[in-house]
Parts: structure tokens; sequence; C-alpha cells
């Protein structure tokens, strides 16, 4: 007789393959539809890659709010959110060859204001203990906001042809085979969105913790795969556009989009008052070190990469040594 727990590790780390090895299917094809559209990489890589990159979020959330569980969605944007700035962000740059991160484009630079705003928002809103309906119309708002900005002038989101052609070593034909990839992918990280509930909810019961602590430390990582991948891949390629393009779309998409959505369906109470408190004030910091790095040098170094990587180690230290 296998025992129950081990079903539902073996659960929990397929779900997690699932995501990885899904995540890659649907960026290889919606990348490619995008550059046929002709988007920059910022553009393509912060709607169109943070997007499906945030498909686990969505679905995790969407899944756990249903069944009135919405705080493990919440612990697991808070965990996704500072892993992508704290450890994709890193990671990537030391893939770099150059070993560090330029960010001198005028759109980046605003869109730092907006990435600031969204991983601080959420925070602010939870002050009272709880997201609302009300606060998830607002959440969503700010990503609508945001997306009228950047669309609403042609230069910020569309190549400039007659500059910058496509790169000759991009294939842009999308086959049959990549088009049921997304579809495939799509629809595996629906069934894996219910394996990683049942079993973070089974870990949380049977080991006394919260919810919101198993979305902050296991949910939050295991969603957080396919943007740690691309990030690397990015810039590992030398595109720091869509190095940063991901990464603050990693941010923005699931900490506005998706945790407005969830809260609309069902608020989110948060019970673990301490867990919330520090993972919002590491995630503040990052955000903080992120932003004003990128700010005032209009670049990520290696001596900042280390510092972030620094945050998040304080964090899972405070979780596990002193909570």
């Amino acid at each position: 007789m296998i025992p129950e727990s081990l079903i539902f590790i073996t659960v929990f780390l397929a779900s997690c393959a699932i995501f990885y090895f899904s995540g890659g299917w649907i960026i290889g094809g919606v990348t490619k539809i995008s550059y046929k559209l002709g988007w920059r990489e910022f553009a393509l890589a912060f709607l169109v890659m943070a997007f499906t990159a945030s498909l686990p979020n969505f679905f995790v959330g969407i899944t756990s709010a249903l069944k009135g569980v919405p705080e493990l969605s919440f612990g697991d944007v808070i965990g996704g959110n500072l892993v992508a700035l704290t450890v994709a962000a890193p990671l990537a740059l030391m893939f770099s060859f150059k070993k560090e991160i330029i960010a001198n484009s005028r759109t980046v630079q605003w869109s730092l204001f907006f990435t600031l705003g969204a991983a601080i928002l959420p925070s602010i809103l939870v002050f009272n203990g709880m997201l609302t309906r009300f606060d998830g119309v607002i959440l969503i708002s700010f990503f609508i906001a945001y997306l009228f900005w950047l669309f609403r002038k042609r230069e910020r989101f569309m190549l400039d042809r007659s500059q910058r052609p496509d790169p000759p070593e991009v294939d842009t034909r999308l086959s049959r085979m990549e088009i049921f990839k997304v579809v495939a992918g799509i629809f595996l990280i629906v069934v894996a969105a219910q394996g990683i509930v049942m079993s973070a909810t089974y870990f949380a019961e049977g080991f006394g913790l919260s919810l919101l602590l198993i979305g902050v430390l296991i949910v939050g990582v295991g969603n957080a795969l396919p943007q740690i991948y691309f990030a690397s891949t990015a810039s590992y390629n030398g595109d720091n556009w869509m190095l940063l393009g991901s990464v603050m779309g990693s941010v923005v998409i699931p900490a506005t989009l998706v945790l407005g959505m969830v809260s609309l369906i069902h608020p989110i109470s948060v019970d673990d008052v301490d867990v919330a408190m520090v993972g919002r004030i590491f995630l503040v910091i990052a955000a903080l070190v992120f932003f004003f790095s990128l700010k005032t040098s209009q670049k990520l170094v290696i001596q900042e990469a280390f510092l972030l990587l620094a945050i998040y180690a304080a964090f899972l230290g405070y979780v596990f040594f002193i909570h």
C-alpha cells in the first residue's frame, strides 16, 4: 500500500514538472505569433511571455478561489513575485555574457514605475487583512491602465522594421505541431493546477502549516519555473528587452490581474498575518532594490544581483529559523 503522503508529494512534483514543460511549449508558440505581429521585444515579453508564464498562477488562483481557499493564490503571487525579482532576474544576469542588464529604454524606465506599483499595491490593499471584491476591481483597473499606456503609442510596442528587422535566426513559421503544443500546454496547466491545489491543501492540513505559507514557499516557486526558464534563456541569447519584459510582466500580471480576478470570485482573507506581513515586507524591499538599481544607473549589475539573491535567502532564513 502506497502511503498517502507519497502520493501527494508525487502529484505535486509532477504538477510542477508539467508547469515547466507546458510553459516552454506555450512560450515557443506565442513567441513566433508575436514576431509575426511585429511587436517590440519588451512588449512581446511583457504581455505575451509573462502572461503565458503566469497561466499557472491564474489557474491555481481560479481553482483555489472556486474551492474556497483563495489565500493559497495570495501566497502563490507573493512567492512568485519575490522569486521573479530575487531569483529569476539575478540568475538570468549570471547567464548573461556581459554580466549586466541594460535598461536604457524610455518604455522600460516608465514601466519600472508600474512594476513597483504592482508589487506594492496588493500589500497596501490587504493591510486590513482582506482583499475584497472592490480591491479586485482596483487591481484589475491598475493592469488595464498599464496596458492603455503601453499600447497608446505605436512606437512603444511595434518594431520599426526599416530600422530593426526580425533576427535572421528566428524562424517565425508555425507548424501544426507547435499550435498543438500551445493548446495541449494550456490544457495540461489546467490539470496541473488541480494537482497543485489538492497537494498544497493536504500539506497544509497534514503538517499544520497555513495555506499562505505553502503558497509562498512551495507553490510560488513551482509556478515561477517557466519565468526563470524564459528569463535565463533570454539573457543567454543577449536579449535584454525580452528579459526585462518577462521579469516585469511576471510581477505585474499576477499581482494585479490574477489577484484581482481571484478576489472578485472569492474575497481573500489573510489568516497567517505574520507570514503575510513578512512576505510583503521582503517583496517591497526587493521591488525597491530592483527599481532603484535600474532607475539610477539604468542597468542591473552582478553586485545588485547578489543583493537580490541575499534578500530571498534572508526571507527563507526567517521562515525556516525564526517563524
